[in-house]
């Protein structure tokens, strides 16, 4: 017989120590981990392993006594609680008091950066949309854009919560990112500029007479309100025959907002429900009879940014058959973090649930694919030599200039495919019902 003895130093036992009450007192009973038949340590009724725990403090002791630098204790532990949350999804972290506060500050709204959303793909810290009318949107970075260094430092060694405290700072300060898109062997360079993002989460306009644009760029807690109040001053300047939704790189934000927003839309019927471990994270929303805009036909525009909140608006109404979802497929982030707040002023975000949209499907890694799909791309009208117009006749007579509200939608019409296609369909949508009536 071989007699195997593990020597744990003195810091490792005061470890230990330490950890083995806190354990006895969150694990159920039997607590101890048993000897099967085999003769392997298993865990009765989910017992704690308490060799791990004590190879932990062994792993402690070793990085204390051998480390190159000397490392505080206080550092080691949260480093291990970091470590904890970053491997069970890209979405859980564990936030130090900045990074806590920095969250909360983005939630409501107002925030020093350059205006960017950012998530962990395949380990890679990738763009998931660049907030409107912000220094990233102005400079042109997009959707799913690889970040690939920050001021120089490679961000492959970066967690999620790293990499969003180095970008964000004071403003008027300068920030350099290297970012790798899809089909391009090279990095471009970015020098961006911080600037008080103060995101305002809703914009409405009159595309045409008696079409609307309503534009959501994040879901914050004051987005329905904000969203109600543009449906209610578009349709008193005149009577809506159609409007556009537009979800486009919209990263997504506070889920009673999205259940707010897909009541403006729908007066009865499920709108999202969540599943997960724990009772209280098990949910379902469903639409108020309150509804402002339950019979304007409705194109929904989506991307390859739009994630989260924003898919569960897109699949609530697609499910419903509430309206008409076009562009190219979304994100796929089908789950639902807590925030929760420990006593020391920090904080974790954990994802306890997944939510499916009314008819059952989940989004997480699918996303949500569109009734008709619409890339990105420019309007290019093609030229002909064998063309002859009126405009080509000599002495004919000229044209009224058109009003130069009207010349700049045509321009972005033009600049902005999908939504070109959008206004198209809704015109279509109503010569349809007009013949039906």
């Amino acid at each position: 017989m071989t007699l195997s003895v593990t020597v744990v130093s003195a810091p490792a036992k005061r470890l230990l120590a330490t950890l083995l009450p806190i354990a006895l007192l969150s694990a159920p009973l039997p607590l101890l981990a048993q000897p099967n038949a085999g003769g392997e340590n298993q865990d009765v009724n989910n017992g704690l392993p308490l060799e791990e725990i004590q190879t932990f403090a062994e792993v402690f002791e070793r990085i204390k006594r051998a480390y190159v630098e000397e490392v505080d204790d206080r550092t080691l532990l949260r480093n291990a609680m970091r470590g904890m949350l970053s491997e069970l999804d890209p979405h859980s972290a564990y936030l130090d008091e900045e990074e806590y506060q920095s969250l909360r500050e983005s939630t409501q709204g107002e925030f020093g950066g350059i205006g960017i959303e950012v998530g962990m793909e395949d380990g890679q810290l990738m763009v998931i949309t660049p907030i409107d009318d912000t220094p990233a949107s102005r400079a042109g970075l997009l959707a799913r854009d690889i970040i690939v260094a920050i001021d120089g430092t490679p961000t492959d060694s970066m967690s999620l919560q790293e990499a969003v405290t180095i970008m964000r700072g004071d403003p008027n300060t300068e920030l350099r990112i290297s970012i790798l898109r899809s089909g391009e062997e090279a990095p471009r360079e970015f020098t961006l500029t911080r600037e008080v993002i103060r995101s305002e989460s809703v914009k409405h306009e009159l595309l045409e007479s008696g079409y609307g644009y309503l534009r959501i760029s994040q879901f914050q807690s004051r987005t329905p309100e904000q969203a109600r109040e543009a449906l209610e001053q578009m349709a008193r300047e005149q009577p809506l025959d159609g409007l556009i939704l537009d979800l486009r790189n919209n990263p997504g934000g506070v889920l009673q907002a999205a259940v707010g927003i897909a009541d403006l839309f729908l007066d009865e019927g499920l709108i999202v429900y969540t599943e997960g471990r724990l009772s209280d994270t098990e949910m379902s929303f469903s639409a108020s009879t309150s509804t402002p805009a339950s019979d304007v036909p409705l194109v929904v525009l989506i991307n390859g940014g739009s994630a989260s909140a924003a898919e569960i608006v897109a699949g609530a109404l697609q499910d419903q058959r509430r309206g008409v979802i076009m562009g190219t497929d979304s994100f796929g982030k089908g789950s639902v973090q807590q925030i929760m707040p420990l006593g020391n002023g920090e904080g974790l975000k954990l994802t306890t649930a997944l939510y499916y949209t009314p008819n059952g499907r989940s989004i997480q890694a699918q996303g949500i694919e569109p009734d008709v799909e619409v890339v990105r791309g420019r309007l290019e009208v093609a030229e002909s030599r064998l063309e002859i117009r009126e405009a080509d006749l000599e002495g004919h007579l000229s044209a009224q200039q058109a009003p130069r509200d009207r010349q700049k939608m045509a321009e972005r019409l033009s600049d902005d495919y999908q939504l070109s296609e959008a206004l198209n369909l809704l015109k279509a949508l109503n010569v349809v019902d007009r013949r039906r009536g």
